[in-house]
């Protein structure tokens, strides 16, 4: 049975090939899709090589990034 992390870093990686799929297709949104598939493979891949680990990147909607910076 496959764990959370690596089901998310296969749902990952399918989506970045969907992005690149839609890339090939539509030129006027090669460059965008392009960086959404290699934004997914490296969080697939840190998924994968630490799954439990933790980001700087604050996203938005975070209510701890909010309470801390209040």
């Amino acid at each position: 049975m496959a764990t959370n992390a690596e089901l998310a870093a296969k749902l990952l990686r399918s989506a970045a090939t969907f992005f690149r799929s839609i890339g090939q297709a539509n030129n006027s949104l090669s460059d965008q899709m392009t960086n959404n598939a290699e934004t997914f493979d490296r969080v697939a891949e840190m998924v994968e090589n630490d799954p439990l680990g933790e980001n700087p990147v604050v996203l938005e909607g975070d209510d701890q990034a909010d309470n801390e910076n209040n």
